[in-house]
């Protein structure tokens, strides 16, 4: 089972942009938080935290694949605010106050549209007559692969 399952995200993620690959990323915590707000609401404390849990990871990810040296103070600022969100999932789990789970998903999904206007941007951009290396898209500046 667990071949098919790698062999499903590997196909789920070849061939996509770096821009891509974050906006995944972030779709799933914010996919997982609003599955832990849905089940602390039905008071199944259990799934929530497990959730919760799964959005940290994705949290995790973001936060250890920032490019420090490329990416200066935006990586900077992202990884402060990467912190602050699983920070606030610690609260969550502890608290299973709705109100902290949907202030970080609004602040994921404000972060995700960034993204997206910076792969709408990147698209509607003119190739140029010698393309970039591949992988080297503009979100590779901040996060690295």
């Amino acid at each position: 089972m667990d071949g098919k399952v790698g062999a499903y995200r590997r196909v789920d993620t070849e061939g996509k942009s770096q821009l891509e690959l974050i906006v995944q990323v972030y779709d799933g915590a914010i996919d997982s938080m609003r599955k832990a707000g849905g089940h602390y609401r039905n008071e199944q404390w259990q799934p929530g935290y497990d959730e919760l849990e799964r959005s940290r990871r994705f949290l995790t990810h973001l936060y250890t694949t920032l490019n420090h040296e490329k990416g200066g103070d935006i990586a900077k600022e992202l990884g402060k605010l990467y912190a602050w969100v699983i920070n606030q999932i610690n609260v969550a789990q502890g608290t299973k106050d709705l109100a902290v789970i949907d202030d970080s998903i609004s602040i994921l999904t404000n972060l995700r549209e960034g993204w997206l206007g910076l792969k709408e941007q990147q698209a509607s951009e003119k190739p140029t007559a010698q393309p970039e290396p591949t992988g080297a898209d503009k979100g590779s500046f901040v996060h690295s692969a």
